[in-house]
């Protein structure tokens, strides 16, 4: 089962794709290959994304989500293609395509503001390097992350094994524009579209950040909402350790349409209990870096 590319995969791909692109460019330009494939052959890019095998210390095998997340089903590995994770609608509507949950890790680029900061916390698990908090409207917010993001690299150097302190400081030493990281996204994560009613509703119930339940022919049914999944975001604000008031006034001041990013209450909680269930309020108090 493949979940996730592999750091070394992306840095392939940016490297093939570079090297495409200089090929198409000049006719006369010599053919490459990737590594272990012979001149002229074709990449086996049915195996250039190798499984995981867990986040935070936490399973991803079939067996485990079969058992504790049954609503997704994992994708058929096709020649050339990446295996994909399948969340069903949740209504038994014909016209709407089942959602495509993609796992990937990608390249970004940050910087600093007037305030010599990027916006983030990071905390390290089980070896790891996880983000825990996100500034709204920080240069990190800014550039795509987000809770429960792995990180990687920062700046070409590697994290694994790092303590959170040492990560902190790399960031404090790191130039105040230019800063590159190689992100793990976040297992399972789906955004869906959702749209107010006459009267201002999207059509679900949430108890603690967790939805519990969906209105009948709701945008929240139509779309692909499912019970038991934590919000996460809300048109792109960080919704994680808010007060059930604060998320509803977040929904009530957003526009007609509303996007939504979800995760499954599974998976979540592992987060939390990883990340310590203290630590959402530790940040209320602890300036990011």
């Amino acid at each position: 089962m493949a979940l996730y590319p592999s750091l070394e995969d992306m840095k392939l791909d940016n490297m093939a794709r570079a090297q495409m692109t200089q090929h198409q460019a000049t006719s006369s330009a010599p053919s490459y290959a990737l590594p272990h494939t012979a001149p002229g052959a074709s990449a086996p890019l049915a195996q250039v994304y190798p499984a995981l095998g867990d986040y935070m210390g936490l399973e991803l095998s079939s067996d485990v989500i079969a058992l504790n997340m049954p609503e997704y089903q994992i994708q058929t590995i096709q020649p050339g293609t990446v295996s994909n994770l399948i969340a069903p609608i949740s209504s038994q509507s014909t016209t709407l395509a089942k959602a495509t949950v993609t796992q990937a890790i990608r390249p970004i680029v940050l910087c600093k503001d007037r305030d010599g900061k990027c916006g983030l916390r990071l905390h390290s698990v089980n070896s790891g390097i996880f983000v825990c908090y996100v500034g709204a409207n920080s240069p990190a917010a800014l550039a795509g992350l987000r809770f429960g993001d792995q990180i990687l690299e920062i700046n070409n150097v590697s994290l694994a094994g790092m303590t959170m302190d040492q990560c902190h400081t790399l960031l404090k030493k790191a130039p105040a524009n230019g800063i590159s990281m190689a992100v793990r996204d976040r297992p399972f994560e789906r955004t869906i579209t959702l749209h107010k009613d006459s009267l201002g509703h999207v059509g679900f119930h949430f108890k603690d950040g967790k939805i519990v339940g969906l209105v009948k022919d709701s945008s929240a049914a139509r779309n692909g909402l499912l019970t038991d999944h934590q919000l996460l975001e809300i048109n792109t604000i960080n919704v994680v350790g808010m007060k059930d008031k604060e998320i509803s006034k977040v929904i009530d001041a957003s526009p007609s349409v509303v996007n939504i990013t979800i995760i499954p209450s599974y998976i979540y909680q592992h987060m939390i209990s990883k990340m310590s269930s203290s630590l959402l309020k530790e940040l209320d108090r602890t300036p990011a870096v």
